[in-house]
């Protein structure tokens, strides 16, 4: 599972007023930002695109796999919501509900919901520990920025 988004980035120009950068996410039509500048708008796209997995993952939709780049700039969120999501999608390919995971895992239905909120700090070995009930391991790789 690999979470690198391609994106439009579109010069925008309305004199005298709005001059920026718009980014959208084909695969994800809620995900729009913007920023003053090229380099704004690319940190804000990084930012819009956790925000947009992360409202995915809390109201249990689907997260669409990201679609060929075809010579686009690709985003990718950060580690912790990536985890997040990759372990969203195991559990969903597997057909195991969190209560279902935490009885692999040994634990309680929370620990598991605090797995998938974006919003708690999830430690790398409880994703260890999901993964591994789940008959899975979590692999991270470094890729150039550019």
């Amino acid at each position: 599972m690999r979470f690198i988004y391609p994106i439009d980035l579109t010069e925008v120009a309305d004199p005298p007023t709005e001059r920026g950068f718009a980014v959208t996410f084909p695969d994800l039509p809620e995900a729009i930002t913007w920023g003053d500048d090229r380099a704004e708008a690319l940190i804000n796209a990084v930012d819009c695109l956790e925000e947009a997995l992360a409202a995915r993952i809390k109201s249990r939709q689907e997260l669409p796999q990201p679609s060929p780049a075809g010579g686009r700039r690709g985003i990718a969120p950060g580690s912790l919501i990536g985890a997040k999501a990759a372990l969203y999608l195991a559990m969903k390919e597997a057909g195991v509900r969190p209560a279902e995971l935490a009885r692999r895992m040994g634990s309680d239905r929370g620990a598991v919901n605090r797995l998938l909120d974006p919003a708690h700090a999830s430690k790398p070995a409880q994703f260890d520990a999901a993964f591994a009930a789940l008959g899975k391991r979590l692999v991270v790789s470094v890729e150039s920025a550019a």
